[in-house]
């Protein structure tokens, strides 16, 4: 069968195929050229290459720092929110903050401030409510004011601590610390961490005081594994260990979910539960196919603060106590953490120190007023950031990934409430072991170095809290100083740190002296 020629297009002549090629070769050029500025201007502006690390280090990340950081949104509000008509956790008027709005808050001001943090200190430290600050609010505070008016302190904390890095005081005492205590801060809050990681997955548990024993925790239960949650914890901590010593790009994401997946089949077979509830159960929250995805978050709670109610309500001079304990908890955490994951990251300089430390501490300080404004608690750096550096992040993109993630996570409860806190905790082990690595530029054959250090170490996970532990070296230091014969050789700021230090340590008894 004939077909008639001029049916068909012409076909195109030696040269217009030449030109049409080069077109097209323009044209791909062009779009490659325009793709490679974008990615130049995004390098540039994070220094990612400059850093040594890619995007998609980056990314990962910052997705590995959202998932083992994501529980917060979840015991938040079990810490400071409520039930109505329930006595927990209500203020001196019998009011609480609904948990609902609580979560909703604390995912808002995490995303929002790790973003700027991002932003402005370029650094992948990401920021969410503290946990130290808001078992202070809830068990101290709270009970003796309104919740607006414990927030109202929480801000003017906010205020104060963004005064003294402005002022380059906050600078300055970071400074000041001598290279092996920075090192002690880093190891210590491995250690810390790591022991995060096995409390919460239930391998650590704390022994019930009925039992009349002076050990205060053991192994699991009875010193023995006994839950499968527990389990998946164990087998979790093994498998990113390996993937870590394989060199598996991205091996600790890949462990989160696998354990993630692991643990939904357990308990879509088992039916496990909530630990709370039944015996074996999981930690925190269930690893169930939600039921629905989410919905339009409840921000409610945004502005509804008191910035002097307290001081009307307990009095000017046991407002101040209250403030300068918040002050001293957000000071310390914050400079320790940033120690710690600069250390880690290999951006601090030979002497330790991190540079472009003051717009870094100055943006941490103002997540401690976007906390108190939206009811959320005070805002500081998270130490579960760690496990991103372990990932590859070293630059302040990777906390844009974990921003919008929390963001996203305000309308999304459900689905991120699916990974339970077993899958995640491997991480917080793994990245733990990594910090331990931070002795090694310890001199533990100089006992005027090695106590301070020691003592900064293990005071972190022995008492939960990164600020006693910094609090014992400082004090400890100047004084195993001051018996070496040493004392003029202490920066000034150590010596005035360790002298605030006692007086913290001391605030009860002050307290209950002054009445």
């Amino acid at each position: 069968m004939s077909t008639d020629s001029s049916s068909q297009p012409p076909k195109p002549t030696p040269a217009q195929s030449t030109e049409s090629s080069a077109r097209s070769t323009e044209s791909g050029a062009q779009s490659t050229q325009e793709s490679a500025r974008s990615t130049g201007a995004l390098d540039r502006f994070f220094k990612i290459s400059e850093r040594g690390s890619t995007l998609g280090r980056e990314f990962r990340g910052g997705l590995v720092t959202f998932f083992t950081m994501a529980y917060i949104v979840v015991l938040n509000p079990i810490i400071i929110g409520g039930i109505p008509g329930e006595p927990h956790n209500a203020d001196v008027l019998g009011h609480v903050l609904p948990i609902a709005q609580v979560a909703a808050v604390t995912a808002l001001v995490a995303g929002v401030m790790s973003i700027i943090f991002g932003l402005v200190a370029n650094y992948p430290f990401a920021i969410a409510t503290g946990l130290g600050i808001n078992s202070l609010l809830a068990v101290t505070i709270a009970p003796q004011m309104t919740w607006p008016e414990a927030m109202g302190l929480v801000v003017i904390d906010g205020i104060i601590i963004v005064l003294l890095a402005v002022t380059g005081f906050r600078t300055a005492v970071f400074n000041a610390v001598p290279a092996e205590l920075k090192a002690a801060i880093a190891a210590g809050i491995g250690a810390f961490i790591a022991f995060v990681g096995f409390v919460d997955a239930g391998f650590v548990r704390r022994i019930p005081d009925a039992a009349g024993t002076t050990v205060p925790v053991q192994l699991g239960s009875g010193n023995s594994i006994t839950t499968i949650p527990t389990l998946v914890f164990v087998l979790g901590v093994l498998l990113m260990g390996v993937l870590v010593v394989r060199r598996v790009p991205g091996g600790l994401l890949i462990g989160i979910a696998v354990t993630a997946v692991a643990s939904l089949i357990l308990e879509s077979v088992l039916h496990l539960g909530s630990g709370a509830t039944k015996p074996g159960g999981w930690g925190l929250s269930v690893p169930e196919i939600p039921h629905s995805l989410g919905g339009l978050p409840n921000l409610s709670l945004v502005g509804d603060v008191d910035l002097f109610g307290a001081f009307t309500r307990v009095g000017v001079l046991a407002a101040c106590v209250l403030v300068f304990a918040l002050v001293l908890s957000n000071f310390f955490d914050a400079m320790g953490t940033m120690t710690g994951l600069g250390k880690e990251a290999g951006l601090t300089d030979a002497k330790g120190n991190l540079p472009g430390i003051g717009r870094a501490l100055v943006v941490e300080g103002t997540g401690a007023i976007a906390g108190g404004v939206a009811s959320s608690s005070s805002n500081t750096v998270f130490v579960e950031s760690a496990s991103g550096i372990a990932e590859g992040a070293r630059t302040g993109l990777a906390n844009i990934v974990t921003g919008v993630l929390f963001l996203a996570a305000m309308f999304f409860t459900p689905v991120y409430e699916v990974i339970p806190s077993e899958a995640v905790a491997p991480a917080l082990v793994i990245v733990g072991g990594l910090m331990i690595a931070q002795v090694r530029s310890i001199d533990f054959t100089n006992f005027a170095i090695a106590l301070p250090t020691f003592l900064t170490i293990v005071t972190m996970p022995f008492t939960y809290s990164i600020a006693n532990g910094i609090g014992v070296g400082f004090i400890s230091w100047v004084v195993m100083a001051t018996a070496a014969g040493k004392a003029r050789t202490v920066h000034p700021l150590m010596w005035l740190v360790a002298i605030v230090f006692v007086a913290y340590f001391a605030r009860q008894p002050i307290s209950d002296l002054l009445g």
